[in-house]
């Protein structure tokens, strides 16, 4: 490496939640080794758990800044919960109710283009259908935002919903 690129480099925090179950921390590194980060130190709390039960796990890391926008795009494609990646923290959350034919139109995709456009971290779902999966179903979705965008976030679930012929039932915003 030259002197420019060692330069560009510097130090990184990403904050996760992860799921107690072996391999999960593995597949929460792998990402980062991929795409050039090179690891300071990881601390993993397993006795301390979530809201929702998951473990909380710190990295540091030492990247360039593409990279490490690059490794948190992979985290959260790979279905790693991304609670703060550098200066981005999520420290205000909203839960919306959204209710329609939620399977039907592809709840992953909305459940990932929540994440994508509305700049969220989903942290909690929950799914209702008294009819089974092929009905109208509602589900209470739970995102982290950055402090200061809730009203942002809400239009972009908004916006998603209506595309969809979904509806959003009910936004309850509070501090994280």
């Amino acid at each position: 490496m030259g002197v420019s690129e060692d330069a560009a480099r510097q130090a990184h925090t990403v904050r996760l939640e992860l799921v107690d179950e072996p391999g999960e921390l593995l597949a929460a590194l792998e990402p980062i080794a991929e795409n050039g980060g090179n690891l300071l130190s990881v601390f993993h709390e397993r006795g301390h758990v979530t809201p929702r039960g998951h473990i909380p796990v710190e990295v540091d890391l030492e990247c360039t800044a593409g990279q490490f926008d690059t490794i948190v795009s992979a985290l959260r494609e790979n279905g790693v919960n991304v609670t703060q990646a550098g200066a981005e923290e999520y420290g205000e959350e909203v839960t919306v109710i959204i209710a329609g034919h939620l399977v039907d139109t592809d709840l992953s995709d909305t459940l990932s283009r929540l994440e994508e456009e509305a700049k969220a971290s989903v942290t909690d779902f929950s799914l209702t259908s008294e009819e089974g999966t092929s009905e109208r179903s509602s589900a209470r979705v739970r995102l982290a935002v950055e402090s200061g965008s809730v009203e942002r976030t809400l239009g972009a679930v908004r916006a998603i919903a209506e595309e969809k012929g979904l509806r959003v039932v009910a936004p309850f915003a509070g501090v994280a």
